[in-house]
């Protein structure tokens, strides 16, 4: 890790993401090409540097972004194997738990592929925009597999039956229907997506962060209730149930294995 003191920031370095905070903004970047894949290694990131943040009293806003091409094309799907699916989903939950209790403002700039656990990320966070040629979506399924967040905060997103098209159905989409479904706030061309979220911040900023934090926890508590919950048992019902169908086992080894899965429907 690297620590870089400037005359108002102070940027840090890890292997897999860069933290700067500029108070009252402390911006994430996803930094695992070609991808930003999220592995082991940048979930411990990310929880060391939202443990930091929360403690930060002069930080506000939260700002999601990534280098390259994509936001995340999701999860490692290497640690969807039966010796790191525990550690797996602990620790990306623990970090997604972080962003639905901060009481900071969160906001996602999106663009490229946006899939699983990378769509999961972005969705939970307040404010969510991307470029309209964006790829969204939970191809979980094509693997046997379900995405735990999606599962229980979707359809309070964007309903029931749409939740369930895109889960069940793995399809992909784009930004634009993102947008109009209400999976992100806005879609905008490719070259306005820094200035859209660099517009929302300064939005943001002009308004009291006390009253903001309390308003927050106005906005999401009936949600919040449930959400704990919720993901508890999607968590519990993966590991106890899911992982344990032959199907599972064989979508995450022909996944690695680069062939197409074989299922015997148990």
């Amino acid at each position: 890790m690297v620590l870089i003191k400037m005359a108002t920031e102070t940027i840090t370095t890890h292997q897999r993401l860069t933290v700067t905070l500029d108070a009252p903004v402390a911006r994430l970047t996803l930094r695992h090409p070609p991808l930003n894949v999220i592995d082991i290694a940048m979930m411990d990131e990310l929880q060391s540097a939202l443990t930091e943040i929360e403690s930060r009293r002069d930080i506000s806003v939260i700002l999601f972004c990534a280098e390259g091409k994509a936001f995340s094309a999701g999860v490692d799907v290497a640690a969807h194997k039966p010796e790191c699916i525990q550690e797996m989903l602990t620790k990306f939950h623990g970090i997604i738990l972080k962003l639905v209790n901060t009481q900071k403002v969160t906001i996602a700039a999106v663009r490229g592929s946006c899939l699983g656990g990378g769509a999961e990320l972005a969705m939970v966070c307040d404010l969510v925009f991307t470029t309209d040629t964006a790829s969204w979506g939970f191809p979980e399924i094509k693997l046997a597999c379900y995405p735990p967040v999606a599962v229980t905060a979707l359809a309070a997103l964007i309903g029931q039956k749409q939740a369930a098209d895109l889960i069940l159905t793995g399809r992909s989409i784009t930004g634009v229907e993102a947008a109009n479904l209400g999976l992100a706030t806005r879609a905008v061309a490719e070259g306005q997506l820094d200035a859209a979220a660099q517009q929302a911040t300064d939005q943001v900023l002009k308004l009291s962060p006390a009253a903001l934090a309390v308003t927050k926890k106005a906005i999401y508590a009936w949600d919040s209730v449930h959400f704990d919950e919720g993901l508890a048992r999607a968590e519990r019902i993966y590991l106890e149930e899911l992982m344990k169908t032959a199907d599972a086992q064989e979508g995450v080894r022909a996944f690695m294995e680069k062939r197409d899965p074989k299922w015997s429907g148990r």
